[in-house]
């Protein structure tokens, strides 16, 4: 099993930034890729940003230039640097850890909120 805790999210301006983290623990030996999704509204789950163990990633479109995503495997922590928010990315933002045996693992989500 593994656990994900997120943490960072809270009510920005627009044009503004915000650092997420995610702190795994459990079977983290077991961890493969992990990444950020969101879900807003009435809107399904989006994948957000992701990031292999050999620090391949991949951002979806909108972020692209906007957010980083980063990965300190000495503190089994995933991170999401986001810069230049707007509005639309207000959202829960959602930790995801894939094993080797392609299991999925979610945290608990927070919140961000971007609004004047």
């Amino acid at each position: 099993q593994v656990q994900l805790v997120e943490s960072g999210g809270g009510l920005v301006q627009p044009g503004g930034s915000l650092r997420l983290s995610c702190a795994a623990s459990g079977s983290i030996f077991s961890i493969t890729a992990m990444g950020w999704y969101r879900q807003a509204p009435g809107k399904q789950r989006e994948l957000v940003a992701t990031i292999t163990g050999g620090g391949i990633t991949n951002y979806q479109d909108s972020v692209k230039g906007r957010f980083t995503i980063s990965r300190d495997n000495a503190k089994n922590t995933v991170y999401l640097e986001m810069n230049s928010l707007k509005p639309e990315d207000t959202a829960v933002y959602f930790c995801n850890a894939r094993n080797r045996n392609n299991m999925v693992y979610w945290g608990k989500g927070t919140l961000v909120t971007v609004s004047l």
